[in-house]
């Protein structure tokens, strides 16, 4: 009788070690699979957020210099937004709530008040700002390794053009400021 302990006892530790390893290998393989997903999923989220982040700010300050009401699709900035909120990390989060007020902030600029173009670049340099923080939030929360941009990649347009635009003179030869043509000074 010694003798078929002695040949099943091998055998029963195989077995059990095969079952452990082919469970643990499914559990570590699942693991896997659902980081992976939910990484492409995030992945998925924050692209999306960003695109129609870039949609919006590109609408109203296109709608700034044209001195006109902007024209947003606000179902998609704000399902953007809810995609976000769903998968983000702690620092995504804030990070993308500040773009949402900062978009705010500059949808109140078109409120009828005298549009000042001070009040553009505090608005344009926070997006600028936020844009930035919220990308290397998203890098990090993807791959902790990546390290964060200290440069600016896409959104905003660079202020200098915005500038330009402002300085560019209108068929009689004056610059016109921002808030639409102001009396001319005469000439005697």
């Amino acid at each position: 009788m010694a003798a078929f302990w002695e040949a099943l006892t091998p055998t029963a530790v195989g077995a059990a070690a095969t079952v452990l390893g082919v469970y643990m290998g499914a559990v570590v393989g699942r693991r896997n699979q659902d980081r992976q997903w939910i990484r492409d999923k995030k992945t998925a989220a924050y692209e999306t957020f960003l695109q129609e982040f870039t949609a919006v700010e590109i609408e109203l300050r296109q709608a700034y210099l044209d001195d006109r009401l902007p024209e947003v699709r606000w179902e998609r900035f704000n399902a953007a937004l809810v995609s976000v909120s769903l998968l983000a990390d702690r620092d995504v989060g804030p990070a993308a709530a500040r773009l949402a007020d900062l978009i705010e902030r500059f949808t109140l600029v078109f409120d009828g008040r005298a549009r000042a173009l001070e009040e553009l670049r505090n608005i344009h340099s926070g997006l600028v700002q936020a844009q930035m923080n919220f990308v290397n939030a998203a890098r990090r929360s993807l791959d902790p390794s990546h390290g964060d941009f200290d440069w600016q990649l896409g959104g905003p347009s660079p202020w200098y053009g915005i500038e330009h635009f402002h300085g560019q003179e209108d068929e009689a030869g004056t610059s016109e400021p921002l808030g639409g043509p102001q009396p001319r000074p005469s000439s005697n």
